[in-house]
């Protein structure tokens, strides 16, 4: 299966996550300490997606983050993890490539009493990916194996958890027409389909789900709309779907890959891998009567290149992290006028053992910045690159 955007044959792309603030910001941060510095044993390696905070019983004066590798652990096909901000790493689960799923994209979700929701890439029955459940004590339950058909296949990004409990999510691929859903899991680990694209109507969601008030769910897809160079839609909870807005290439973006997010007004903002003026993504608003408006086009140089995540809105700003460029052309952490303009560059990554290519971040109480890159950090790393790094940047 080889439906990843191509950048490098070297690198496998995350879920997409947006950075998710918890507190306002400083306006510029001058430390980075690396936490964690994976080895690509058995503590993982290669973290495709960011961080989700939370966990019970956390001590006084500690955070508690989890996510998930790609490669690593036990048997060499990813983890979920379990990270403190005092640097200490936990494997909650390693996957066996078997029947429980192989090679995680996605961060994991959790819900009220700690149990944690994602997908694999791969494995399962069928070896187009599953959505597990996974206990606080470790225990991993299949809610369902994607079989490739009209079922769908390869789901990629993190999950969505109504109020009842239900999970939502996209594949890659399959469908009714092979080229990927909107699916639902219920409680009980049903699986059905909510919408099954066509191409005129988007192809390739990769990216996650953000669900309204109301039960609508929006999202992107990495292909298919008028030009094949990706949409931005609305689903509704019944299975209707809506083309908000068919990217065209050029100074208008080409091929979203992240998922969205939106204000309290109901305008969307995001970000494409592509397109803009230099062709090295955008950051892009359509407001909540359909209009689209870009507001930063990425050089390539310091300002960063290919917004591999999302963005998320505080206050007048955006924040988000581009996958490359920056000062050494190993990404960036960046904030933005919602208004649009130039972007601050608030780090650049080295590549070094500070970590390299980031994949989103979260925020303390405090004000610091936590998140992880897919590479750089232990120069001993057994796939020579580095396999990623969890960092902290204190204002």
């Amino acid at each position: 299966m080889n439906r990843v955007v191509a950048r490098s044959s070297k690198y496998v792309f995350g879920c997409g996550l947006a950075l998710t603030l918890f507190v306002p910001i400083a306006t510029a941060y001058a430390q980075n300490t690396t936490l964690y510095s994976f080895t690509g044993g058995n503590d993982g390696g290669n973290p495709p997606c960011g961080l989700i905070s939370g966990g019970k019983g956390v001590p006084p004066g500690k955070v508690r983050f989890f996510g998930a590798t790609y490669e690593g652990g036990t048997g060499g096909y990813g983890t979920v993890y379990e990270v403190e901000n005092t640097g200490f790493e936990t494997v909650l689960y390693s996957f066996t490539g078997g029947s429980d799923g192989n090679s995680p994209q996605a961060c994991p979700i959790t819900d009220a009493t700690g149990n944690f929701y994602g997908t694999t890439e791969e494995g399962g029955t069928y070896g187009y990916g599953v959505v597990y459940k996974l206990t606080p004590g470790g225990t991993e339950t299949v809610l369902h194996s994607f079989t490739g058909g009209t079922d769908g296949g390869y789901p990629f990004a993190n999950l969505v958890m109504d109020a009842s409990g239900n999970l939502y999510g996209t594949t890659v691929e399959g469908g009714g027409n092979g080229l990927g859903v909107v699916f639902e899991v219920s409680t009980h680990g049903t699986e059905s389909v909510l919408y099954s694209f066509g191409g005129s109507d988007g192809a390739y969601p990769r990216a996650g789900l953000v669900m309204d008030k109301a039960g609508n769910f929006y999202g992107t897809t990495e292909g298919g709309g008028a030009q094949g160079l990706g949409v931005v839609f609305k689903v509704t909870s019944g299975g209707t779907e809506i083309v908000l807005h068919s990217f065209a290439g050029g100074s208008d973006g080409a091929t979203p890959v992240a998922s969205v997010t939106f204000d309290k007004a109901e305008d969307l903002y995001g970000t494409t891998l592509g397109g803009g003026t230099s062709d090295e993504g955008t950051v892009f608003k359509i407001s909540h009567k359909g209009k689209e408006a870009i507001l930063h086009s990425f050089t390539g140089g310091s300002d960063g290149s290919e917004p591999f995540a999302g963005v998320v809105k505080k206050g007048a700003y955006l924040y988000g992290t581009t996958f490359e460029g920056g000062a050494s052309d190993f990404g960036t952490v960046f904030k933005l006028p919602a208004k649009g303009g130039d972007d601050t560059v608030l780090y650049s990554f080295t590549g070094g053992s500070d970590g390299g290519l980031p994949d989103g971040t979260v925020l303390d109480q405090g004000g610091n910045l936590f998140g992880t890159t897919f590479a750089g950090g232990d120069p001993g790393c057994t796939d020579g690159e580095g396999c990623g790094v969890v960092f902290e940047i204190t204002p």
